[in-house]
């Protein structure tokens, strides 16, 4: 079996692949993107860009990362099966930049791909089964039967493809999260790798996350260019087989919390928005401004602090998982503890007295009125603070002159 030293090399490979692909391609995704039109139009209030941005640069994530993936697709069927669907979710994505799929067909082909994928070998059998009989292994995990483990593999693998989806609000968030995550994974997958034989795993998270390393400089804020739904897609399918594929899941039943951990913050706001949508009456796929990113920048950060702050949640969520998986769950629980009150911070507003209907339904547009409200009541106070200041200091400099005028005149 090969060492520990090969391994590093062959990531470091990987690494250097990815990057260097994605950053080179991206210039040549926006030059496609402009001879065919790929372009986001902000034609909708829930859009923050200002002008039309490119949105191909999804070609270049998906060249990188591919490219680099076939070194470890040499040591693992699985990888091989997981980029086999990786090209047909990235096609699907592409096919709705340039056509503009309605959600019920985008679904449908999701849901097409992911059976694909089940049906190849990758699926979850580890989770507890509460749809039918079930069979404990010698590892105290539970076997699930062949239902509910295409059931949960399923709604996996689509979950987090469209909770990444869904991240893609601001620019750099979606990359630069998913670069975070599956760095994350890479690393749980290293540190235990010689034992469960996920080093090939690991690897390929590592390319997955250098296409999005390569990719960032221009989609960073000001972006030059977005990943488009071809990017979004193939980044949540990506992620979310990999971390079916790893064996981690089979050493305790711990391991089956570690990529939820992970991936933690997308599933979150995935679940609030469905919540939200809900109790509005309105259909769970219609598209608002109630994601985490809307709430910050509501709350006045900007872009790029928005998106720093994003980052640090989920740098915070990916060092749980790390520490789950090393069963350290006492640290573990303290950091968890810290992302739950910035997620609370970040959905909670000032007026506590809303109610949490009122908390969990609202739209930021209604919070921008809030805050824009509060910054011109302080903008009217300091100037008025101002003006009275001006007028006194004009005062004293009067009283000031008079006084030396009456000194001359008595001399």
């Amino acid at each position: 079996m090969p060492g520990v030293n090969y391994y590093l090399g062959k990531i470091i490979e990987v690494l250097v692949i990815s990057v260097a692909v994605a950053f080179v391609t991206s210039p040549l995704s926006i030059r496609i993107a402009n001879r065919f039109g790929i372009i986001d139009k902000p034609k909708d209030g829930r859009r923050v860009h200002k002008k039309p941005i490119p949105r191909f640069g999804g070609m270049a994530i998906f060249l990188g990362s591919m490219l680099a993936m076939l070194i470890p697709a040499g040591m693992n069927q699985n990888i091989k099966i997981a980029m086999m669907g990786g090209l047909l979710m990235y096609m699907l994505g592409v096919i709705d930049d340039i056509f503009d799929l309605k959600a019920a067909v985008k679904f449908m082909g999701q849901f097409v791909i992911a059976s694909l994928v089940y049906a190849m070998g990758i699926r979850i059998t580890f989770i507890s089964n509460y749809f039918g009989a079930a069979v404990t292994d010698s590892h105290a995990n539970v076997i699930l039967s062949g239902g509910a483990g295409y059931i949960l593999t399923v709604l996996w693998i689509v979950g987090i493809t469209n909770a990444v989806n869904l991240m893609d609000g601001l620019d750099g968030l979606a990359a630069g999260s998913v670069a975070i995550m599956s760095l994350s994974l890479a690393y749980i997958a290293y540190i235990h790798g010689t034992r469960l034989g996920s080093m090939p795993v690991c690897i390929a998270l590592v390319a997955v996350a250098g296409g999005c390393l390569g990719f960032l400089p221009y989609n960073f804020s000001p972006a030059k260019t977005f990943m488009g739904d071809g990017g979004a897609l193939y980044l949540g399918y990506m992620i979310a087989v990999l971390s079916v594929v790893s064996p981690l899941k089979r050493a305790t039943v711990v391991g089956a919390l570690v990529p939820m951990l992970t991936l933690a913050v997308p599933i979150f706001d995935t679940l609030f928005a469905m919540l939200r949508r809900a109790l509005r009456h309105e259909s769970i796929m219609k598209a608002d401004k109630g994601h985490l990113h809307h709430h910050l920048m509501a709350a006045g950060f900007g872009q790029r602090r928005s998106v720093l702050i994003m980052y640090g949640i989920v740098g915070i969520m990916g060092i749980v998982a790390v520490l789950i998986s090393r069963e350290l769950y006492k640290d573990a629980f303290f950091l968890f503890m810290i992302a739950v009150l910035y997620l609370g911070i970040i959905i909670v507003p000032k007026q506590s007295k809303k109610g949490i209907k009122k908390v969990i339904t609202q739209d930021t547009s209604e919070l921008e009125k809030e805050f824009f409200t509060e910054y011109l009541n302080y903008e009217r106070e300091r100037r008025k603070a101002l003006r009275e200041a001006a007028q006194a200091a004009a005062i004293e400099q009067v009283d000031k002159e008079e006084a030396e005028l009456d000194n001359g005149s008595k001399e």
